[in-house]
């Protein structure tokens, strides 16, 4: 069996992404700073009968996410699509004006630094298995500036540039880059932002090649 990765692993997207490439015979990795909330995670995915382990690891820790990574492929198998959905932090969303350059410094580290460190510990794995799959979650900020939330502007614009550059590098090699965009709230019972309904929009990005970016709103 191979294993889906999710970075920034929770209650709400994270898990219904696990549930559903769980219900496909997929291994689920769960990484965040927060162990022991991802531990009851994981046991309720043991419930349904989708082998899951839990993984600290913080994005802004480069060595950390690496190890967890690993051990994540040493006890689960071969990472065969990586999720890259962390929340990001209150300080990523104040306005221009009162952003720090220490604020978009941290954002980069977050929404840059983090993925390009996930993405070179797994993408020989994918390589070797001769297929694998990358999936960015992004708000809105990250194709539109939006001066209330000034961190994430500037880093999701820059990660959708490096997903971008991967998405054209490596569909000759089939690793399949993509971005959801989700422009709004995630919440239970939204007719569109729905956990469930993005985790099924998450599964036909995998299953189904397609262009770099979508939007959430967009028909499936």
């Amino acid at each position: 069996m191979t294993t889906l990765a999710i970075i920034g692993a929770g209650p709400g997207l994270g898990m219904a992404a696990a549930e559903r490439f769980g219900r496909e015979g997929f291994c689920v990795a769960l990484l965040s700073r927060d162990r022991d909330r991802l531990a009851g995670l994981a046991d309720e995915l043991t419930e349904q009968g989708v082998t899951a382990r839990a993984y600290a690891a913080d994005v802004h820790d480069r060595s950390g996410l690496t190890r967890a990574l690993a051990s994540a492929v040493d006890e689960l198998g071969p990472i065969e699509v990586l999720q890259y959905s962390p929340v990001p932090r209150r300080e990523f969303l104040r306005p221009v004006l009162e952003t720090s350059v220490d604020d978009l410094s941290a954002a980069v580290e977050f929404s840059v630094y983090g993925p390009a460190v996930a993405v070179r510990q797994v993408l020989p794995g994918m390589i070797a298995l001769g297929r694998g799959t990358i999936l960015f979650v992004n708000g809105s900020s990250a194709v539109t500036p939006n001066p209330n939330v000034a961190g994430t502007s500037v880093a999701f614009a820059a990660e959708s540039a490096y997903g971008q550059m991967l998405h054209d590098t490596l569909a000759a090699r089939n690793v399949h880059v993509r971005q959801l965009i989700v422009p709004g709230a995630i919440r239970p019972g939204d007719p569109v932002f729905a956990p469930d309904l993005l985790a099924e929009r998450l599964w036909r990005m995998h299953s189904y090649r397609g262009a770099f970016r979508v939007t959430a709103e967009e028909p499936a």
